[in-house]
């Protein structure tokens, strides 16, 4: 199967509204620029991203968030964002925050097929206590919490489980 295509507009020409997109990067190295831009002239919205940040202001992924594309992220780390800290702070952004190598893992299993795994990171935490504010309404008020997640012990030590992520696109 060829998968090759003749520009970054062919690539993202049939990413629908409301899709699931997983994108690559650390901080602005490795984002795939071309195709975030080509996304964002395609004109797809109500997204949701998995992406170890949101971009910043104006870079990456937060070309998406300027233009209100997004609704939706799974990242490890947003401080270095300002209109994502404005749209989540007012009720047009939802956020799962995961820690960075659960993100990884999350990814990796989603792509093997494994639908869940326990891992000790986040245990004794919010990450697994839940409790962390998701989604604000319009006036500032949480309106959504994570939710606890299962723990189970293994040879005495505690495990939270965390469950796999898939994206319709990558």
């Amino acid at each position: 199967m060829d998968k090759v295509v003749e520009s970054p507009a062919a690539a993202v020409a049939d990413v629908p509204d409301g899709a699931v997109l997983a994108v690559g990067g650390f901080g602005l190295c490795g984002v795939p620029i071309a195709l975030i831009g080509a996304l964002l002239e395609q004109g797809a919205s109500r997204l949701t991203t998995i992406s170890n940040n949101c971009g910043v202001d104006d870079q990456a992924l937060g070309v998406l968030l300027y233009a209100g594309r997004i609704t939706r992220t799974i990242s490890s780390f947003v401080g270095g964002n300002k209109e994502l800290a404005r749209l989540y702070l007012s009720g047009q952004l939802e956020v799962e925050l995961t820690p960075q190598g659960t993100l990884a893992e999350r990814l990796r299993a989603g792509g093997a097929g494994i639908p869940a795994f326990y891992t000790p990171t986040g245990v004794g935490t919010l990450v697994a206590d839940g409790g962390i504010p998701v989604r604000y309404t319009p006036e500032g008020a949480v309106a959504q919490v994570s939710k606890p997640k299962e723990l189970r012990e293994f040879d005495g030590r505690q495990y939270v489980l965390e469950t796999a992520l898939t994206a319709d696109f990558g």
